[in-house]
């Protein structure tokens, strides 16, 4: 089993750490999937439908590589390894602001355990080049667990599909609302006065309806005007009609804390079920699945 990759454009580069530090954010470890073609970042744990993960990013190797080379342990060439993600972003945390790094290596090394090996290379005074290793500590998924990590195929239909508006818009409205669910628990209310949860409404007009609320205090904003998918906009149903989802609203703040403004990003809802959330940048697409919350 082998694995070395480069990347040498520092776009690449600050775009793959910016990934690996939005990852860490919502999960503490994940599987990386490496093929021919992409590489993988899964999340299986707290998935919603259907057995589908929690979350999918998937990067073409083709876009980010200059050097790529694999060997997989079967025919289907690839490779399953398990990591901790706060492990990796710390690793590679200085290379999203750096505007100097030449290149950034990747292989699958021995140590004293199987490891990522990152070699950055880096400009000195002296005009040469510096290097510097780091080892994250991997551990090798056997085959008969790779159909716990496969790509999501999703068997039910949406209810709706809506692009988001912008993430620093979006980002602020929640986490004012989850401000507003931190004050009302530490001032004299009862217990979980504010709900924990958000609801995400959405219909094929193009009105996005971001609320909270409990039996005492409500809040929403409402977007409109957004752009419907093509594929959902020639249905036959009521175009005003809105489907909603309830999800954990720490959940959904930490996907939109993530470098996505340049991205654009759909938004699928199953009612009552789940939120879909779909980012697409060049070389990137990445899945979120946040499944339905009941109320306390």
């Amino acid at each position: 089993m082998k694995f070395r990759g480069k990347i040498i454009e520092i776009g690449c580069i600050r775009q793959f750490t910016q990934l690996i530090t939005d990852v860490s954010r919502l999960a503490k470890s994940c599987i990386l999937r490496l093929n021919s073609n992409h590489v993988c970042l899964v999340v299986s744990d707290g998935g919603a439908l259907g057995g589908t993960p929690g979350l999918w990013a998937e990067l073409e190797q083709q876009h980010y590589f200059s050097e790529y080379s694999m060997e997989g342990v079967s025919e289907e060439n690839q490779i399953f390894l398990e990591l901790q993600t706060d492990k990796l972003a710390k690793t590679l945390s200085s290379l999203r602001s750096s505007q100097s790094t030449r290149s950034l290596k990747i292989k699958l090394t021995k140590k004293l355990s199987p490891c990522l090996t990152f070699e950055i290379e880096l400009p000195s005074a002296s005009g040469r080049s510096r290097l510097v290793l780091h080892d994250v500590p991997v551990s090798l998924i056997p085959r008969r667990l790779w159909a716990a990590h496969q790509e999501p195929r999703m068997s039910h239909q949406f209810d709706v599909s809506i692009y988001l508006p912008p993430i620093k818009t979006l980002r602020h409205v929640v986490d004012r609302m989850k401000v507003c669910h931190i004050r009302a628990n530490l001032a004299n209310f009862p217990p979980k006065t504010f709900s924990s949860r958000a609801t995400l409404s959405g219909s094929r007009s193009g009105t996005l309806v971001v609320s909270v609320s409990n039996s005492e205090v409500a809040a929403s904003t409402h977007f409109r005007n957004l752009t419907v998918p093509a594929w959902d906009a020639d249905r036959n149903d009521d175009p005003e009609t809105a489907y909603g989802t309830s999800v954990d609203i720490k959940k959904l703040s930490s996907f939109l804390q993530g470098d996505h403004n340049t991205a654009k990003v759909i938004c699928n809802i199953v009612s009552g079920r789940l939120v879909h959330l779909f980012l697409m940048q060049e070389g990137i697409t990445l899945q979120y699945f946040l499944p339905a919350v009941s109320a306390p």
